[in-house]
């Protein structure tokens, strides 16, 4: 199949990096319009707006609120890269949209749909009104009992087919306006099979023909978690590589890191293919020791890589 064009969504607003936590700590406005204009200028597709707390620091509802309106005015004064407006919370994309220019900027996205959210119809009724495309989280589906992870592929296009109907029926939209986030774990800590799932899920939603035209999404960050600074993006990109052959089209992502697809025949592309593999449980064994076996996989591929007098890890 040919790969299609990897789509940016920019991630460095969001309070896990320190620029956009000084920004808000201080309230600067010019603060978070230089990391919009800095990655509308790396040529993203979108721009996550996160105001949301992290392990790093501590925000209210309230204080979001407050700032929210004053910063997408703000961004959308510097650029006219639209908007993927990021939180749980179905009073935030609310307020956010509220304050959007569509005519500057055009249609934004809301991020996210999944099957834990309590406000979810609400939510709905937001992407109908506002006219976003959405997000959908397919690592969560609906069980008898409220929500679960997804822990096989199968729970994961049930969660795509779910929101898909509801969006076209509910929300008026489109496949096209639907983006499927998978879930992607750190690959060195996957002891669930969690990368692999998502792989399988993206297959089996692009073989289903009621679901032809949807994206599919992952935050890459979260791939290269924990691994050494000189083997981490050279992960990410194999991964992407790997992901980009079954229909991934767009990234959440730090566009400074220049994210994108190796070439299938490089050598750790075809690494990674072999310690992911290694993550399949076999015939009577657990899940947790396949998943065991792809962290060491992935330890050999750290180690070929470093220098014997450097490590690489973070100091």
């Amino acid at each position: 199949m040919s790969t299609p064009p990897l789509k940016i969504i920019g991630e460095l607003i969001n309070n896990s990096y320190a620029r956009a936590r000084r920004a808000f700590t201080d309230r600067n406005v010019e603060g978070f319009q230089k990391l919009a204009k800095g990655q509308s200028d790396l040529g993203v597709e979108y721009l996550t707006l996160n105001l949301d707390g992290t392990q790093r620091i501590s925000v209210r509802m309230e204080e979001m609120l407050e700032l929210l309106p004053n910063v997408v005015r703000g961004i959308q004064d510097v650029t006219s890269t639209p908007i993927s407006f990021d939180n749980p919370a179905v009073e935030y994309h609310r307020v956010g949209l509220a304050a959007y220019d569509r005519a500057k900027s055009g249609r934004p996205i809301l991020n996210s749909l999944a099957a834990s959210r309590r406000e979810l119809d609400e939510m709905v009724d937001l992407v109908k009104s506002y006219d976003t495309n959405v997000i959908v989280m397919a690592s969560e589906h609906f069980t008898p009992d409220g929500s679960a992870q997804c822990l096989n592929a199968q729970h994961s296009h049930d969660a795509t087919k779910h929101f898909v109907d509801l969006l076209i029926n509910q929300a008026d939209r489109q496949p096209d306006n639907i983006i499927i986030d998978v879930g992607l774990a750190p690959v060195g800590a996957d002891t669930y099979g969690l990368i692999n799932i998502g792989l399988d899920a993206m297959k089996l939603i692009t073989a289903d023909p009621d679901l032809k035209g949807v994206h599919f999404v992952v935050g890459l960050s979260n791939f290269a978690w924990g691994t050494p600074k000189g083997i981490r993006e050279k992960l990410e990109n194999a991964y992407l590589a790997i992901a980009a052959d079954l229909g991934l089209d767009y990234a959440l992502a730090n566009p400074e890191k220049a994210p994108g697809p190796l070439d299938l025949n490089d050598p750790i592309v075809t690494d990674l293919r072999g310690a992911l593999a290694q993550g399949r449980a076999r015939d009577g064994e657990t899940q947790e020791t396949a998943g065991f076996r792809q962290a060491e996989a992935i330890m050999g591929i750290i180690s070929a890589s470093q220098p014997d007098d450097d490590d690489g890890w973070d100091d």
